[in-house]
Order: C-alpha cells, then structure tokens, then sequence
C-alpha cells in the first residue's frame, strides 16, 4: 500500500491523468503512419512510442511544477499541490525532471536517428512554455506547439521522415490546445492580471478571450475534416467528428453558461473523450479500411 501511495503521488505531481490529452494524438498518427500494416507498427515500436511521450511530459511537468513553485504558492487554486505544501522536496522534482529527460533520450536512441537528433529540441519546446506566461500573452500557443510535437514524433518514428498528414494533425492539436486552455486559465484570470503573468485572458478580457477559443475550435475541427478527407477515411471518422463537435459545443456552453466551477469538468472530461473518440475513429478506418460509406 506504502508503493502505490508513493506512486500515486508522484502520478498527482506530474498529472499524469493529464496524458490522455497528447498520447491518443500521438498513437492516432501512429496507426496511420503503419497503415500499410493495418495501423500496427509492431511491440517495440508501440512500446518505444509510448515510453517517449510518458518520459516526454513527465520532464515537462517536472520542470513547469519547478519554475511555477512560487506563483502556486500564492494563487489560493494551487497552493496545495506539492512543491508548495512540502510533499516533494524540490531536489526530488529536479531529480524526476532530469532522470525522465535522459530516459526520453535514450528511448529516441532506440527508436531512429531521426527522432534521437530531434529529441534535444522537442525537451527543450515542451519545458520553455513553463516560461511563456513570464513575457508573452500567447502562452497559449507555445503549450498547443508543445503538444503538438506529439504526432509529428509519433509519425517520424515509424516512417523516419515528415507528411502532410502529421503537420495537419499537429495544426489542429495548436488549434484544440489554445482552445481549451483559454477555457482553463479563466480560473486564474484575477490573479494572473494582479501578479504580472501573461494570458490572452489578462490581454483581452475573459468574453474576447472566449470567443477566439470557439474560433480556435473550430478551425480545429475544420482541420480534422481535411485530415479525415485526405486519408480518405469515411463513416467511422465523420460520426467520431460529429461527436467531437458536439463535445466542443458542450464544452463551451459550459464555459459561459455554467461558471468557473465547471471549468474542471469542461477542461478534463470533454477533452478526454475528444482525445479518445479522435483515435478510435483513426484506428477504426485504418484496421477496417474494407467499412466505407462508399466504395
């Protein structure tokens, strides 16, 4: 039981929940990166994947935990996350960020020559947005270019070199990230304009804010359409972005309607089953490729 509290609140430290958001978009260009192979690139591949966006993000929340200590310690939503109460001593978090930044490293060694030369600048991507919220108001942006790495990895460790169909992915997880992550800094709007932190929530107010989150949304939608349609795929992918549509329309009507106590729900819920039903369609089309609304 001692284990699996430690485990737990080393999980909670690093949200690892969280990985529900990037990992489906990484596996989702996986499979169709192995389409030839019915989506399935193999164990150790799948493995290795997995392993390089577990140690990936582990870093990049090891390290935002770190340089966003103080400020947690002040905004009353975060004071009790553990940096601020103790929990974890700050020499173990620096410990966790540096052990998970070398196994990522190793891990892109494993993998291909490719992703290891470029794992160096992805650590580097997904650890600076920590930093954005210091000097700029698109922090938003520098979060959706680092959980956008996710695809474009994903596909380059499988094929070892770059397609549309990635960078297409990984514009519209841009487009979702800054979306919902205008919808969850209005939790800290107050405290962020009163300590100097930067967001396009303190630039244009939450209202304006909140209607570039629908238009971000929306692109985003209209992206994964022409993926959708540029793989060719049809009716398991269109009735996934059909309740992907829905789910966004929900998760804004939440936003406006419902107050800042349902931020939670619209930011964790609704993106996890946007993540999840995304990769099931993928995979669907691509291990049924025979299931068409035409053929």
């Amino acid at each position: 039981m001692l284990g699996l509290g430690v485990i737990r609140k080393w999980g909670e430290f690093v949200k690892f929940s969280h990985t529900i958001f990037a990992l489906p978009f990484a596996l989702a260009a996986m499979v169709v990166a192995a389409r030839p192979n019915r989506g399935w690139p193999g164990w150790e591949k799948f493995l290795l994947i997995i392993g390089a966006m577990v140690t990936a993000r582990t870093c990049a929340m090891a390290f935002n935990r770190i340089v966003d200590r103080r400020f947690d310690a002040l905004n009353p939503r975060t004071a009790a996350r553990h940096l601020p109460k103790g929990e974890i001593s700050l020499a173990s978090a620096w410990a966790l960020c540096i052990l998970s930044a070398v196994g990522f490293l190793v891990i892109t060694w494993f993998i291909n020559r490719i992703c290891f030369y470029l794992a160096p600048i992805a650590l580097f991507i997904v650890c600076f947005y920590s930093l954005t919220k210091r000097f700029t108001d698109f922090t938003h942006i520098y979060l959706g270019i680092a959980l956008a790495i996710a695809p474009i990895g994903a596909w380059l460790a499988v094929t070892g070199s770059l397609a549309p169909q990635p960078l297409l992915m990984a514009f519209a997880v841009v487009c979702w990230l800054v979306g919902f992550d205008i919808i969850y800094a209005l939790q800290d709007y107050e405290f962020d304009r009163s300590h100097g932190l930067h967001s396009l929530v303190v630039r244009w107010g939450p209202k304006n804010a909140l209607q570039f989150a629908f238009l971000s949304h929306l692109i985003m939608w209209g992206t994964l359409a022409i993926f959708g349609l540029l793989c060719r795929f049809r009716l398991a992918y269109f009735v996934g972005l059909l309740i992907i549509l829905v789910s966004l329309l929900l998760e804004h009507w939440l936003a406006r309607r419902r107050g800042l106590k349902w931020i939670n729900a619209a930011f964790f819920r609704l993106n996890a089953l946007i993540s999840a039903v995304f990769v099931t369609a993928v995979a669907a089309e691509v291990a049924f490729p025979g299931f068409r609304i035409i053929r």
